[in-house]
């Protein structure tokens, strides 16, 4: 068997001095580095416990796949609003939504302006003009077709105001 035998050195005040300052200033350091790795993984359990599953709680994970696919529906639901918007859109253009009236006094001994001629177009001029002339004893109405802005039959003067101010948004 091997004996150890321990060998005391003796150290003069000033080197016990310097040693002892060494080991205080490592051991504060050592703490130091012990409080900061302590504040960190404080920190990291908190991260973490958004991870963690608690009763009658959700998960962080189970919060972003719920979000994730409700964005997908409601991309699918942008979609179809689209689709339905584009659907108007087209009909729209195809609809009488553009009139005009133009009112006049169609005889020179009549007074009152109670004869008109009213524009009714869609976004590409087409549809139709309605003139009403009233007169002393009747009032008569016809019916024109219009096409791209214009009759096949000669639009009176009137009826051309009535198409043209339709044609620029109705007044």
């Amino acid at each position: 068997m091997r004996r150890t035998t321990l060998r005391l050195v003796n150290l003069d005040a000033q080197t016990a001095t310097i040693v002892a300052l060494v080991g205080i200033i490592v051991g504060v350091v050592g703490i130091a580095i012990g409080v900061i790795a302590l504040s960190k993984l404080s920190r990291l359990h908190r991260s973490y416990s958004l991870l963690r599953v608690d009763e009658g709680k959700e998960t962080l994970l189970d919060v972003l796949s719920r979000t994730r696919e409700e964005f997908a529906e409601l991309s699918d639901d942008v979609k179809g609003i689209d689709y339905s918007l584009s659907q108007l859109q087209r009909g729209l253009s195809i609809a009488l939504r553009h009139v005009a009236v133009t009112r006049y006094d169609a005889l020179d001994n009549m007074g009152g302006r109670y004869s008109f001629s009213a524009a009714l177009v869609d976004d590409y001029g087409d549809g139709l003009i309605i003139t009403s002339i009233h007169g002393r004893s009747e009032t008569r109405s016809y019916l024109k077709s219009i096409v791209g802005g214009v009759s096949e039959i000669d639009l009176s003067p009137e009826e051309k105001n009535a198409v043209a101010a339709a044609l620029r948004g109705g007044a």
